[in-house]
């Protein structure tokens, strides 16, 4: 009998991390035979699927727009009555037997989730990031990294401006948090919380979740494994990602100033100016490529002696470091959040203390010490762990299994 799957997301094409994950996994499920429908937002930029005239209207957070369209955008935040209604549409016209939440809290809110209770279908929710606990998604501020939301003291936001630093945006995420808190929306609403990274399903645990309902299931990497290293293969450690300051690469740019050892960091974000001010300042051997991707991004991957991540807040199970993995890359990771679960020391990478400048130094240097051979048996190494636990078949049979309880 087949099963008929909907995927909710705020963005319906690759934009990032979780929206790759999304359609990831209805492709996935659609392979294995399982109905696939979309719910998500209109975008220029989305993917055209049938379901796209129930999508819910755009809201774009970057554009400047008059003060009442803001007003009308914060009280979607909290509860979203247009997306519940156009929802609501389409299920007149899709039998649904299970559904899965991405990334939905801002732009659908928790509307979606009681509109599918209403109509009893079971809720599966991938949690991508820490908005279940923390308001502002990423458990950081100004400081480093911050708890003080913990217990629902969620006052902390407007106080330290969490949400890009401003006063009103902060107040309202504040007031959407404390209102779904009291409701207790969420955990009302959602069946089965799927964390990829052990750390996360732990922190949410300790921030009051309730265990049963949380399941770790790695993400799998959809990029083929690469069976044989690279032809070439040159002296830089490569950064690829977003540049933004969660990342650590003022630490990164520091230590390649300090060993002398050529990082190239590839990728763009709001960060990016000031780090090539702060690589310029200290003469560092830096060379920034710009954003990439494909085999474009593949070529720099593969002639990389290692990849890094010198994250500063708590990564969740980074797509980028199992890609780099499957392609036969050890990895440099800060002990923080789900990275020290990707590292097997001197196997699959070399692991250091988050914003430690004189700890990734060592870790920089052991990449560049490690001899061809020691890099082939490290690829060796990334590749397998990869191929069994971050499989596709292993994800789907989990998730399968997560479903049928739930069915």
């Amino acid at each position: 009998m087949t099963s008929n799957l909907l995927s909710l997301n705020a963005y319906h094409y690759h934009r990032g991390g979780a929206d790759n994950v999304y359609l990831g996994h209805a492709k996935l499920f659609q392979e294995n035979g399982w109905n696939i429908y979309y719910y998500s937002m209109h975008h220029d930029k989305n993917i055209p699927c049938e379901e796209s005239q129930w999508f819910a209207e755009e809201i774009n957070y970057e554009k400047n727009v008059s003060f009442s369209k803001r007003v009308s955008h914060a009280s979607r935040i909290i509860y979203s009555l247009e997306a519940q209604r156009k929802l609501r549409e389409l299920l007149k016209f899709r039998k649904v037997d299970i559904a899965h939440a991405h990334s939905v809290y801002h732009h659908q809110s928790p509307s979606v989730l009681v509109e599918l209770k209403r109509h009893g279908i079971p809720i599966v929710m991938t949690a991508h990031d820490l908005k279940l606990a923390c308001p502002s998604y990423t458990m950081l501020n100004e400081t480093g990294i911050c708890e003080k939301c913990k217990g629902g003291k969620v006052w902390n936001v407007v106080r330290h401006r969490c949400i890009k630093g401003s006063l009103a945006a902060s107040a309202v995420i504040a007031v959407e948090s404390a209102i779904h808190k009291s409701m207790d929306i969420y955990n009302r609403h959602v069946d089965r919380i799927v964390t990829p990274s052990a750390f996360y399903r732990a922190k949410l645990i300790e921030w009051g979740w309730n265990p049963d309902k949380i399941v770790h299931i790695p993400n799998f990497v959809d990029a083929p494994i690469v069976q044989r290293p690279a032809e070439t293969v040159l002296d830089y450690i490569l950064y690829f990602g977003r540049l933004s300051h969660e990342k650590g690469l003022k630490t990164l740019i520091r230590a390649a100033a300090t060993t002398g050892i050529k990082v190239m960091i590839a990728g763009g974000g709001p960060q990016e100016e000031e780090l090539r001010a702060l690589a310029q300042e200290l003469a560092a051997p830096v060379e920034f490529a710009g954003f990439r991707r494909g085999n474009d991004l593949w070529k720099i991957v593969d002639q990389a002696r290692a990849v890094v991540l010198p994250s500063e807040w708590y990564e969740n199970g980074p797509m980028s470091a199992i890609e780099a993995l499957a392609r036969g890359k050890a990895l440099i990771g800060s002990r923080i959040g789900g990275i020290p679960e990707l590292i097997e020391e001197g196997k699959t990478g070399w692991a250091f203390e988050a914003g430690n400048v004189i700890d990734l130094c060592r870790a920089m240097q052991a990449a560049k010490d490690t001899s061809a051979d020691g890099l082939a048996f490290m690829a060796d190494c990334a590749r397998e762990s990869v191929s069994g636990k971050y499989s596709r078949e292993e994800y789907y049979r989990k998730m399968l299994h997560l479903y049928q309880e739930l069915l």
